[in-house]
C-alpha cells in the first residue's frame, strides 16, 4: 500500500532569529540543512523510496527536499513545485521579530494572529519591502495580503485533492517537503483534527512524517520516523 512522507523544511534563517517568515524567500541554517540531510539519511536506512515528490516555490522547502533526496541516493526523483504549499502568508507581520510583536501588541493579539483558526494578521501593505505581487515565480497568481490557517487549507486541499491524492491511489509512495501552516493543512485533512485542536498542534522541523494508507486508500495514524 502507498506511503505519504511529509517533512517541514529544516531549520531557516528566520527560524533562527525568530522573525515571521511567510510566502518571504530565506535560506536554510547550517543546522536547517544538517536536519535535511539527517531525514534523508533516516528515510534510506528504513526503506523508504518515494516514487514522486512535491514542494513549495521556497527556497527552504526545496533546499531541504533536495538534501534529503541527496542523503538517500534520489536527486534523479521527479519533484512537483506549486505555489498553493507556501508557508502561510504572514502579511503584515512578514520580517518582524516575534517578541518585539509581543511587545508592542501583547501576548493575546499576538497568540490570536499566530494561533486562531480563521484570524488572519493585519494584511501587508502595498508598498511593503517584502511585498511579493511582482515576483517572477507568482505571475498569474494572486498573492495574498493575509492570511489565516483556515484561508492556507482552502488553498492547500484542492492542489492535494487534484495532483497528489491521484498520484497516491497509483500506487506511488509520495514525498512532501513543505512549511509548518501547509502541512498542519494536510494532517488536519489526513488525521481529521478538530478547528481548535489544529491550532495548538506543532509540526517540527527536519522531522519525517509517515502516513501509511490501506487497502480502502485511508490513511493510517500518523508516526514520526525515528532512528530506533
Amino acid at each position: 500500500m502507498p506511503k505519504l512522507v511529509l517533512i517541514r523544511h529544516g531549520q531557516s534563517q528566520w527560524n533562527l532569529e525568530n522573525r515571521f517568515t511567510g510566502w518571504w524567500d530565506v535560506d536554510v541554517t547550517e543546522k536547517g540543512a544538517t536536519e535535511a540531510w539527517d531525514a534523508g539519511r533516516l528515510m534510506k536506512e528504513k526503506g523508504i523510496h518515494p516514487a514522486l515528490c512535491f514542494t513549495s516555490y521556497q527556497t527552504r522547502a526545496i533546499k531541504t527536499l533536495n538534501l534529503a533526496l541527496e542523503a538517500m541516493d534520489g536527486l534523479w526523483l521527479p519533484v512537483v513545485k506549486h505555489w498553493r504549499l507556501n508557508e502561510r502568508h504572514y502579511g503584515g507581520l512578514t520580517g518582524l521579530n516575534k517578541q518585539e510583536t509581543r511587545d508592542r501588541h501583547g501576548d493575546e493579539q499576538v497568540h490570536i494572529w499566530r494561533r486562531s483558526f480563521d484570524t488572519p494578521p493585519p494584511p501587508m501593505e502595498a508598498g511593503s519591502e517584502y511585498n511579493l505581487s511582482s515576483d517572477p515565480r507568482y505571475a498569474g497568481v494572486e498573492v495574498p495580503a493575509s492570511e489565516s490557517l483556515k484561508d492556507t487549507i482552502l488553498r492547500v486541499l484542492p492542489y492535494w485533492e487534484s495532483s497528489i491524492l491521484p498520484e497516491l491511489h497509483s500506487g506511488k509512495d509520495i514525498l512532501i517537503s513543505a512549511h509548518g501552516n501547509s502541512l498542519r493543512a494536510l494532517v488536519k485533512h489526513l488525521s481529521q483534527i478538530g478547528d481548535d485542536e489544529i491550532t495548538g498542534l506543532e509540526i517540527p522541523t527536519g522531522r519525517p512524517i509517515i502516513y501509511d494508507f490501506d487497502g480502502d486508500m485511508q490513511p493510517q495514524e500518523r508516526y514520526y520516523l525515528a532512528d530506533s
